[in-house]
């Protein structure tokens, strides 16, 4: 590739992002009233977002998972600067979304370099399709919300009307929580959760835990393959199932791999993905299958699957001194 084709060079990159920094800077700077944002907090989540992409972008290009930083920054925004849910927002998109969208850039120069694209092609390609898209995307946000009245508020609007605006209730409910309340009050000496911040020392060690296994037992291959990114990534995507969804998940694909490896290490070497992938289409066409047989038909099964509640006191009140029926009394 390189010797058949010109290299982007290193200086196009350098401009996109200087123009990008200043053109925020200046917004936030601007629109302080409005955006809240001040120009240290867009540093910081440069400074975010550029120390990150270099790991969670191994870890994305080694096990395909990439843990998200939206809590992090909504987390280091909340306490050093509380009680601002706009800039709260607005330091997650730029040190979060950046760091994403940075590792997807990637992804498509690889991509393109196994198709044998040459190189300033793909730049520009990516430049032109990201600057239409946002272009789109504000002028189609702009339009429907001088058109569409009461859009985004479920309590004025008709209870069919589709401009409900899911996404966006989401972000809203994550700047008042981390913005306006802050994280000092639910995870700080304010809070009832301080102790889960030990947890961000747990994940750190984890890692170091699994090398030193390996070093201590170099005979056990299977140490190596544990690979701790992978598996606390995964714990994101159990809140909105039971516990029951996400230990059958992952019984299944623990006793599927190690079975495989095991037993069938030669076959395992020529089709793990063929079987992840198999594992993952069976999972899609099932969903859709129950959606098409029993969703659309109203059909609900309740076993003791479903109905199982990992955290029975969720429900409780918090506050002191106030009492309910099979509760904590604080």
């Amino acid at each position: 590739m390189r010797k058949n084709y010109r290299q982007v060079p290193e200086w196009w990159f350098i401009c996109i992002l200087l123009f990008n920094i200043t053109a925020i800077m200046f917004i936030c700077r601007y629109y302080n009233d409005q955006l809240q944002l001040p120009w240290w907090g867009v540093v910081l989540a440069c400074v975010v977002a550029l120390s990150f992409t270099l790991p969670i972008g191994i870890i994305r290009a080694t096990t395909n998972q990439a843990p998200a930083l939206n809590v992090i920054t909504e987390y280091i925004i909340g306490y050093i600067y509380p009680g601002y849910p706009i800039a709260n927002i607005l330091f997650k998109t730029y040190g979060n979304g950046s760091m994403k969208l940075g590792i997807s850039f990637l992804q498509d120069f690889k991509l393109g370099h196994y198709m044998k694209i040459p190189p300033r092609s793909m730049f520009v390609a990516q430049i032109l399709g990201t600057t239409i898209s946002a272009l789109v995307h504000l002028t189609t946000a702009w339009w429907l919300m001088s058109t569409i009245p009461n859009i985004c508020d479920r309590e004025l609007l008709p209870a069919s009307s589709p401009w409900t605006c899911p996404s966006d209730h989401v972000f809203y409910d994550a700047s008042v929580i981390w913005g306006l309340i802050g994280p000092h009050r639910i995870f700080g000496e304010l809070g009832h959760y301080s102790a889960i911040n030990w947890f961000f020392l747990a994940g750190a060690i984890a890692p170091f835990l699994v090398w030193l296994a390996h070093k201590a037992f170099p005979n056990k291959h299977w140490i190596r393959l544990i690979t701790m990114p992978v598996i606390l990534a995964s714990v994101a995507e159990m809140p909105p199932a039971t516990p029951v969804n996400y230990a059958s998940w992952v019984l299944v694909g623990f006793l599927s791999g190690f079975v495989a490896y095991r037993y069938y290490r030669g076959w395992w070497s020529r089709h793990n993905y063929a079987l992840s992938g198999g594992l993952d289409a069976g999972l899609a066409f099932m969903g859709v299958l129950l959606y098409l047989c029993l969703g659309m038909e109203n059909v609900n099964l309740n076993w003791w699957g479903s109905e199982v509640d990992g955290c029975p006191l969720a429900s409780c009140p918090t506050a002191q001194g106030v009492t309910a029926q099979g509760c904590p009394l604080y």
